[in-house]
């Protein structure tokens, strides 16, 4: 339904020097990016979600000695690459976002609400490494 696309901050290194201070340029850092989609009965992405949480390493304990735990090597795995494409009025790819190293952080299974016919929505935010970003002529690539 909807999608964030990446973005990033540059953290500033600052550096006294007599009655000045001057910033230099410091590490890059991705921001997250999230997605909203619609929670249909077929596929059930609330099953695909914990399919992916659970490929991921994650077991729910059912003792004492269940050690496993999620590991980013598992959770890259688990999701592949993630790019996010933007698209022009007919459809073409105008520009790509590749995600390095992309994994879920959050989800949140969305809200009941029998008042309302609105349907569940699913919120999901994903941590990554670095992106990659392509753009394409007016015309997009051909998508046929």
């Amino acid at each position: 339904k909807t999608a964030t696309k990446p973005g990033f901050s540059v953290n500033a290194a600052e550096h006294k020097y007599l009655g000045h201070t001057f910033y230099y340029p410091g590490r890059v850092e991705w921001s997250t990016v999230s997605f909203s989609l619609i929670d249909p009965i077929n596929p059930d992405a609330s099953e695909v979600l914990m399919e992916k949480l659970n490929e991921a390493g994650y077991e729910a304990p059912s003792h004492q000695l269940d050690l496993g735990t999620v590991s980013k090597s598992k959770s890259l795995d688990t999701l592949g690459q993630v790019s996010i494409n933007q698209l022009d009025g007919n459809g073409r790819i105008i520009e790509t976002w590749t995600l390095k190293n992309p994994w879920i952080k959050d989800v949140k299974f969305g809200e009941l609400d029998y008042s309302s016919d609105d349907m569940v929505e699913i919120q999901v935010e994903l941590r990554y490494d670095s992106a990659s970003y392509k753009t394409f002529a007016a015309n997009g690539p051909d998508n046929s």
